[in-house]
């Protein structure tokens, strides 16, 4: 079984990789043409006005290549009669292009139509909702989940009943639009989602789980592929396309196995960005004072002379870190 599940592992994360490159070269050129650039805010670190008209959207280019090539490894587990394990995987999988359709809309009406605005934030918020939702039903009815909540770190499982299920939509909608204030820096959301999706590796094979298995191994080669292009000075952002779609991923793999809490640990950077910002917003009501220099607090290390690639270095260090602690977690 182990050696069944590594093979495969290698073979969908090797194709994830090889497609996303290939297709980034395709897609780049494309998203160039269309004049698709991204636009940079002026409360921002001065230093990104340089970044004005890089090419945003790529997040398509790893996307497409996920599909692929976890419709090849779908193709070769129903030959191999192992249908059941599909089911998660295909579940987490549509969970991940709902949000990246929704970031793809946002970012199509903003980029590609020339419009002052994209979605609205409750017409986003709305569809997210929407997608995590029936992610979670369709999960606890084809009884892959329950409505307990393991607590990390203790023995103790505390059952929710109905909660359950609104702490499951909050925790996958935050955590998704989490890893989307994280896309600020070039590579950041890139390498962080790769070390996550490492560690849920390591958690597929300690569980025997070769659907989790699939979707952390596409996501590795993805993301590995897209550093290519990615990495500092970026030649492609992923765009709100492609940081929507991680979200649901990363946040779909830990509901896999049936330990959502973990995400919080495990992508504790996803979330202390997105903290950062509601601390920022709250505090500056209150008292027209700022915490931070700047937020999400990427920007802030930034104001505080951190290069871009010195802040990836290091959230990407705190991430495996706060993996590790993730472990024993569970």
């Amino acid at each position: 079984m182990f050696n069944e599940m590594l093979t495969e592992f290698v073979i969908a994360g090797v194709s994830s990789f090889l497609l996303t490159v290939i297709l980034s070269r395709c897609i780049i050129p494309i998203l160039v043409a269309k004049k698709a650039g991204q636009p940079i805010r002026k409360e921002g670190p001065q230093s990104h006005m340089s970044k004005a008209g890089t090419p945003t959207m790529g997040g398509i280019a790893f996307i497409l290549a996920i599909a692929m090539a976890l419709t090849g490894i779908s193709i070769w587990y129903a030959i191999s009669a192992k249908q059941n394990e599909l089911i998660p995987m295909a579940l987490t999988m549509a969970l991940a292009v709902m949000n990246g359709m929704i970031g793809f809309f946002d970012d199509y009406k903003k980029l590609v139509k020339k419009e002052n605005e994209g979605l609205k934030a409750g017409q986003k918020f709305s569809l997210q909702v929407l997608a995590a939702i029936a992610y979670v039903v369709l999960l606890k009815v084809l009884g892959y989940i329950d409505t307990s909540l393991h607590i990390p770190f203790t023995t103790i499982n505390v059952e929710l009943g109905v909660v359950y299920y609104i702490f499951a939509v909050i925790l996958i909608v935050g955590v998704v639009n989490s890893v989307n204030l994280t896309d600020g820096l070039d590579g950041l959301a890139s390498t962080i989602t790769l070390v996550v999706a490492v560690f849920f590796s390591i958690l597929a094979f300690s569980y025997l789980d070769s659907s989790l298995a699939m979707i952390s191994a596409v996501l590795v080669g993805a993301m590995l592929g897209f550093l290519i292009f990615n990495h500092h000075p970026a030649k492609v952002f992923m765009g709100d396309t492609g940081s929507l779609f991680l979200g649901g991923a990363v946040t779909g793999a830990a509901f896999m196995i049936n330990e959502p809490m973990i995400i919080i640990i495990a992508g504790g950077v996803y979330v202390f960005e997105a903290v950062s910002v509601i601390l920022q917003v709250g505090f500056y009501k209150m008292t027209h004072k700022r915490i931070f220099k700047c937020a999400p607090v990427h920007h802030h290390f930034e104001a505080c002379g951190w290069s871009e690639v010195k802040v990836v270095i290091v959230f990407s260090l705190v991430t495996a870190a706060l993996c590790a602690l993730a472990w024993f977690g569970i």
